[in-house]
């Protein structure tokens, strides 16, 4: 991070050699922003101090900066977050394909938490919970306008131990949900044969989904008694997951070619992601079904298929989150 917060300097400095006063003016400007960021950091320090000395109670300090760099991130988008290195790991869990929890994926809007899809054979699927609940309090205690970290972390816990959510959903009176959490292993594709069309059902987008999914065609394509003429990529309630996924999983459709591209502050940001040479049914048509619950990867896949003359797809309005999550390591480099 320190290397990159240099570079616009520098860059500066270099250019002062041949634009002369345009250059003076951007490296003056670039001063002015960071004395004020000191500024700030030093209220921020007062502010920590002042609390500590005034509070009714004493409290962690290192716990309250750290929910105050969570809250920062957060502003920005709801998807942006900070991850300690307790944190990081559940995350890693999650996307290696198994973890302790609930099996519920969830998003900040609003100040509220929000389901975006329960994962199926789970403690959340089985209570009923449903994609845009949204999660007010968990053992009777708000939970309204806490980072999302710290309520996903309120709903994390031992295996086998119990907790309480409220729930609200629209038109219907709030209502508590009694769930137990459990070891968390999505089954990440499902398939199965319907006379001549072939259903595959893709859960989540994590490491286990590309093995899954291939094993899945290959079965479906072995079930199906004479020539198959259709397929059903079912992405409904999906929550998405890894970009790189998405990219497999697309290329099982697809014969090369631009899957997505991200783009980000500066042109260089921009990147290209194209689809393997793997299509698995060239010629076979292809219907892919979406709900407010796929999000994200699903997304990705479903709008690439599409986008290429590869399927049709059937459903509603999927949950609309365009933006790329990456992970950036902070500490000495």
């Amino acid at each position: 991070m320190r290397k990159w917060l240099i570079g616009p300097v520098i860059g500066a400095g270099l250019l002062g050699a041949t634009l002369g006063f345009s250059a003076f003016a951007v490296t003056s400007s670039q001063a002015e922003k960071r004395a004020e960021t000191f500024r700030q950091l030093e209220l921020f320090a007062e502010i920590v101090a002042k609390a500590q000395a005034n509070y009714v109670t004493e409290f962690d300090e290192s716990k309250a900066i750290e929910a105050a760099i969570d809250g920062m991130l957060s502003s920005l988008d709801p998807h942006s977050s900070y991850l300690n290195p307790d944190d990081f790991k559940d995350m890693q869990a999650q996307t290696s394909g198994e973890y302790g929890g609930l099996g519920i994926e969830v998003t900040a809007q609003d100040g509220f938490v929000k389901v975006v899809s329960p994962m199926d054979g789970t403690p959340a699927s089985r209570a009923g919970i449903k994609s845009a609940d949204f999660l007010t309090a968990i053992d009777g205690k708000s939970i309204v306008g806490l980072p999302l970290n710290d309520a996903v972390k309120q709903m994390g816990g031992a295996v086998g131990s119990s907790l309480t959510v409220t729930v609200v959903r629209e038109g219907v009176e709030p209502f508590d949900v009694s769930l137990t959490r459990e070891i968390i292993r999505p089954e990440v594709v499902k398939a199965k044969v319907v006379g001549d069309v072939g259903y595959v059902r893709i859960t989540t987008f994590n490491e286990q989904t590309t093995k899954a999914l291939d094993k899945a065609l290959d079965q479906v394509r072995k079930d199906v008694k004479g020539p198959m003429k259709g397929l059903v990529l079912d992405l409904r309630d999906n929550p998405g997951g890894l970009l790189d996924a998405s990219i497999e999983v697309a290329s099982r459709f697809l014969n090369g070619g631009e899957v997505v591209s991200t783009r980000g502050r500066r042109e260089t940001d921009v990147e290209r992601y194209n689809a393997r040479r793997v299509n698995r049914f060239p010629n076979l048509p292809v219907v892919v079904l979406v709900n407010n619950g796929s999000a994200s990867a699903a997304e990705i896949v479903a709008g690439a298929l599409q986008d290429r003359g590869r399927a049709v797809v059937m459903g509603v309005t999927s949950f609309g989150k365009g933006s790329v999550q990456t992970v950036i390591p902070l500490g000495p480099n």
